[in-house]
C-alpha cells in the first residue's frame, strides 16, 4: 500500500507559490542566524531542522550566519558551541557568515540613509526617547534633534565611530514617522556606542548596529531569499522592508520575512537570559548541564540527534503558539533508542542475594540477547555465580497480593538465568535487610529447553553477579523544575519552582561487558530505563547518565496527584460529615498529608480557584490548600478570587470553613485591613468555639 503524501506545512506552500509565481529555483537560499550570546537550546533546533530541512528538500544553500552585533553580550565559546550543535544535528551549512563581516557595508548604508534625510543622530537619554515615542494608544512627538542638518548628523556619526563620545550620548535613527501605529517605525534606533571588544573585529569599532537594522541587511547581501522568523518579529517586518526599500537594487533579490510559532516546551525555561542565570548562580553545572534544555545538555544527557529531529517533525510548523508537552519529545527518544540501544543489566539499590543450594566458587557464563528489537545485535555472555545483587525494592519479606517479585517463599525469574525462591533473611541491628537467602531451580535456566525451564512464575528480576559486577557511579536525572509553566507567574521567580530532586547521585553496579563502554555510549539498563556514558567517566571510574526512564513517570505522577487531589475533596465530605471529634481528626491529618504532599503548583492553583464557589465543603478545601500547601501563597491568587474566597468563606455555615479562612486572613498582612469589619461582625454574633478561639488571636 503507498503511503500518504505528506501535506505541504505553510511555509513550504509559501515557497511553491513563489516558485510557481516565477521566482528561479536557483535563487532559493535560507539562513540560520543564532546570535552567539548563549548556547541553542531545544526551541533553536526547530528553527534549525526547519531551514536546513527546506534546503535539503529545494537542493538550496543555507549559510549559517552569526548575528554578532552586540559584543557585550558575544563570545567566540558560543560560535563554537553553535557549530558543534548543527554538526552534531546531522546539518552542514553552505557558508559560515557573520554580520561582522558587513560591519562596513552597514556603516556605508547609514551614511546613505543620513544624506538621504532618512537617519539623524539623536542625543537624548533613553528615558526622554521612550517618553517622545508615546504609547500604543498615543502617538509619539518629535524629538528635539530630529532635524538636525544633514551635515551635522554626519559630524556626529563620524564623531560617534571614531570613538569621540562615551557610550549612551548619541544614537543613530532612522526618520520615519512619530505617528505610525507600528511603534517600531517610531524613529527606531540603527547604531548606538558600545566601546566594547568584539570577539572577531577587536576594538576595530566603536559603534555597532541594532538587530533591526543589520539583520534584514545581512539578509540582502546574502541574497537570503525567504528570512525565516518566529512569531515575535511579526511586528518587525514591516521594518525590515523599510530598511530594504532604502537600499535595494531591482537587479538583486529583495529577500521577504515569514514568521511561524517558536516552540514552547512545559516543564522548562528557554529565555537565553534564565538559562544564563541558572549557569552563573551555579544552579547548574554549566550549559551542558544534563538538565538543561540546551542542545549541548541534551546531547549530554543521552538525547540522540535523530530523536530531536523526529520530535521537530512531528510538531510541525504552524503559524498559532502552542505548548508542547515534553513528553513527546521523550516518546521520541524511546523509539530511537529502542531500535538501538543495547539491553544491558545493572542495579542502582544493591542488596545482595546468596543462591544457598548453587555451588561455591562456580561461575558460569549465560547467554544474554541484546537487543531483541535487532535480530543482528547478537548475543553477549553474563557471568552468573552464588551470590548475585538485585535491586532493593525487588524484596519484600512479606508481599501484598499484587507484588510479582521476590518475597519469602514465593518464586521469580532472574533474567536469562534460573528460576529462585526466596527463603530467608539476614538483618543488621537497625533491622536493615544485608543479604537474601535464596534457592534456585538447576533445571529452570532460560533458554535450555526443559520443562522447568518453560514454567511460568510471577515476575523476571535483572541482577549481576557479585564477583564480576563493576562499581559504577550513576547520576539520575529528573526535570528541573516541578511546574509545567515555571516563568509564568506573577509575583513569583521561575527559580521558585526547582526540582530539588532534579539530580541524585547512587553507586551501582554494572555487569562486566560495560567495563569498556566508551563516552557517549547508549545503553537500556533492563527494567531501570536508557542510560549514557557520562564525559566524566574515565578508564578507572564508569560514570552513566539516565537519559529517560521506559515509561512516562511524570504523565502517572501528574495523574496520581491530579487523583489524590479528587480523592481529597471525597475525604473533606467524609470530614464535614463526620460527628466524632476523634475520626474527624483523623481524616484531617489525612487530608492535610494529602496537601502537603502535591508539588504541581498550578494544579494546586487550579483546584483552589475551582472550589471558590458557594459550597461548604469546597470552601474549606480551597482554604485548607492555601493554609497547608507550601506551594501556593496569596499572592499567587487574583485578588478578586481570594477576596470571593474570604467574603464567601467568613458567611459559610461551615465552622471549619470559618477556622481556616480566619487564619489564612491573619497571614494575609496585605488582604487582611479589608476584612476588618467582617471580623468584628462575626465576633458579635459567632457562638462556635473552636472559631470563637480564633477570633480571639486577631
Amino acid at each position: 500500500m503507498a503511503s500518504e503524501e505528506k501535506s505541504l506545512h505553510f511555509i513550504e506552500q509559501i515557497i511553491e507559490d513563489s516558485l510557481a509565481n516565477g521566482f528561479p529555483q536557483n535563487k532559493l537560499r535560507f539562513r540560520f542566524p543564532p546570535e552567539p550570546n548563549g548556547y541553542l537550546h531545544i526551541g533553536h533546533a526547530k528553527s534549525i531542522c526547519l531551514n536546513f530541512g527546506l534546503g535539503l528538500k529545494y537542493n538550496a544553500p543555507v549559510n549559517l550566519r552569526f548575528d554578532d552585533t552586540n559584543p557585550a553580550k558575544e563570545e567566540q565559546e558560543y560560535v563554537d558551541a553553535i557549530k558543534e550543535d548543527l554538526q552534531w544535528l546531522g546539518f552542514n551549512w553552505a557558508e559560515e557568515r557573520y554580520a561582522s563581516d558587513y560591519f562596513q557595508q552597514l556603516y556605508d548604508w547609514a551614511i546613505l540613509l543620513i544624506k538621504k534625510g532618512k537617519a539623524y543622530v539623536d542625543s537624548q537619554s533613553s528615558e526622554d526617547m521612550a517618553a517622545q515615542k508615546g504609547t500604543p494608544t498615543q502617538p509619539g512627538v518629535d524629538g528635539p534633534y530630529r532635524n538636525r542638518s544633514i551635515e551635522e548628523n554626519l559630524a556626529l556619526f563620524e564623531g560617534m565611530k571614531n570613538g569621540d563620545y562615551p557610550e549612551g550620548s548619541h544614537v543613530l535613527r532612522a526618520k520615519i514617522d512619530m505617528a505610525s501605529s507600528n511603534m517600531l517605525m517610531r524613529d527606531p534606533l540603527m547604531y548606538r556606542i558600545l566601546h566594547r571588544h568584539h570577539h572577531r573585529t577587536g576594538n576595530e569599532w566603536n559603534i555597532y548596529p541594532m538587530y533591526d537594522f543589520a539583520h534584514g541587511e545581512s539578509d540582502y547581501i546574502e541574497q537570503i531569499s525567504h528570512s525565516i522568523c518566529t512569531l515575535e518579529f511579526v511586528m518587525h517586518r514591516e521594518l525590515y522592508d523599510w530598511f530594504l526599500e532604502q537600499i535595494y537594487d531591482e537587479n538583486q533579490v529583495k529577500p521577504n520575512q515569514y514568521e511561524f510559532a517558536r516552540l514552547n516546551l512545559n516543564y522548562t525555561v528557554m529565555s537565553k537570559r534564565k538559562l544564563l542565570q541558572l549557569v552563573q548562580e551555579n544552579i547548574v553545572n554549566g550549559w551542558d548541564d544534563p538538565r538543561m534544555p540546551t542542545i549541548s545538555g541534551l546531547r549530554r544527557r543521552g538525547y540522540t540527534a535523530a530523536s530531536i529531529r523526529k520530535f521537530c517533525e512531528v510538531i510541525g510548523v504552524a503559524k498559532r503558539e502552542n505548548i508542547i508537552d515534553i513528553s513527546l519529545l521523550d516518546f521520541c527518544l524511546r523509539e530511537d533508542l529502542n531500535k538501538t540501544a543495547p539491553r544491558v543489566m545493572a542495579v542502582l539499590d544493591p542488596v545482595k542475594v546468596v543462591i544457598t543450594n548453587y555451588p561455591e566458587g562456580v561461575e558460569e557464563l549465560l547467554d544474554a540477547e541484546n537487543n531483541q528489537e535487532d535480530e543482528s545485535a547478537g548475543y553477549r555472555k553474563v557471568p552468573f555465580s552464588r551470590e548475585l545483587y538485585i535491586e532493593r525494592d525487588d524484596f519484600l519479606e512479606v508481599a501484598p497480593a499484587k507484588f510479582f517479585r521476590l518475597s519469602i517463599g514465593n518464586e521469580v525469574r532472574l533474567k536469562n538465568g534460573y528460576i529462585i525462591k526466596g527463603e530467608s533473611v539476614t538483618k543488621d541491628s537497625k533491622g536493615n535487610i544485608t543479604e537474601i537467602k535464596v534457592t534456585y531451580d538447576p533445571d529452570s535456566r532460560s533458554g535450555s529447553g526443559s520443562e522447568a525451564s518453560q514454567r511460568k512464575v510471577a515476575g523476571t528480576l535483572h541482577w549481576v553477579a557479585v564477583k564480576t559486577a563493576v562499581e559504577a557511579e550513576v547520576r539520575l536525572y529528573d526535570r528541573l523544575f516541578i511546574d509545567e509553566a515555571p516563568d509564568s507567574h506573577k509575583e513569583k521567580s521561575f527559580l521558585d519552582f526547582m526540582n530539588s530532586a532534579s539530580l541524585q547521585i547512587v553507586k551501582g553496579f554494572v555487569e562486566p561487558s560495560l567495563s569498556e563502554a566508551k563516552i557517549g555510549e547508549h545503553f537500556q539498563f533492563q527494567r531501570l530505563g536508557y542510560f549514557v556514558v557520562d564525559k566524566d567517566a574515565t578508564s578507572s571510574k564508569l560514570v552513566f547518565n539516565k537519559t529517560v526512564g521506559l515509561k512516562d513517570a511524570w504523565e502517572e505522577k501528574d495523574k496520581k496527584e491530579a487523583n489524590l487531589l479528587t480523592n481529597t475533596q471525597k475525604e473533606i465530605n467524609k470530614y464535614v460529615k463526620e460527628k466524632d471529634d476523634k475520626a474527624a481528626s483523623v481524616l484531617l491529618n489525612i487530608i492535610v498529608d494529602n496537601i502537603k504532599s502535591i508539588n504541581n503548583f498550578s494544579l494546586l492553583c487550579q483546584t483552589l480557584v475551582k472550589n471558590v464557589k458557594n459550597d461548604n465543603s469546597s470552601l474549606l478545601f480551597a482554604n485548607l490548600i492555601l493554609h497547608f500547601s507550601d506551594k501556593v501563597k496569596t499572592n499567587d491568587i487574583d485578588v478578586e478570587v481570594l477576596h470571593k474566597l474570604y467574603n464567601m468563606s467568613l458567611k459559610s455555615q461551615l465552622a471549619a470553613a470559618r477556622v481556616f479562612v480566619l487564619l489564612n486572613i491573619k497571614s494575609d498582612l496585605v488582604n487582611s485591613p479589608i476584612f476588618e469589619g467582617q471580623i468584628l461582625e462575626l465576633k458579635n454574633v459567632e457562638k462556635n468555639e473552636k472559631v470563637l478561639e480564633v477570633l480571639t488571636s486577631i
